[in-house]
């Protein structure tokens, strides 16, 4: 399981360290792809095999479900740690999440996500504001805090 939130830069050749309690459950190599609310998604190879799965179930005639697998596996890269526990996020993800330095790299239980730091404060500080409601939103899947 991913957890916390980590404070980290990228460089100019477009490496990021992964924080080092995240290295081992990612393993070596991993997947990085296009997430939601303009963030990157990192998933374990375990995890990503469980994903496709379930969107290999999708209903391929729904335009939605097209156009969410085209996204979603046409922004995706295999990636590896390095010596240092960087990882090289490719051109098109930095582009696509508006990674120029400053980072926050942060744990969502079965993956990890990578945001521009003013970005993740801006979501973070929204959607703390309406935490409750959001969680008031959420009875309907049965969840029991």
């Amino acid at each position: 399981m991913f957890l916390g939130e980590f404070q980290h830069t990228i460089d100019d050749k477009g490496r990021i360290i992964i924080p080092a309690k995240f290295r081992e459950a990612l393993g070596t190599d991993f997947i990085v792809t296009r997430g939601l609310d303009n963030c990157l998604f990192v998933y374990p190879r375990e995890e990503w095999t469980q994903l496709e799965e379930k969107i290999k179930t999708l209903p391929s005639m729904a335009a939605n479900a097209r156009a969410f697998s085209r996204l979603l596996f046409s922004g995706a890269s295999e990636c590896e740690l390095d010596k240092q526990g960087r990882v090289n996020v490719p051109n098109h993800l930095r582009e696509y999440a508006k990674l120029d330095k400053d980072c926050t790299v942060i744990g969502v239980s079965s993956r990890v996500e990578i945001w521009d730091k003013a970005a993740w404060e801006e979501y973070s500080r929204q959607s703390s504001e309406s935490f409750n409601e959001i969680a008031e939103k959420l009875v309907d899947f049965d969840f029991n805090f």
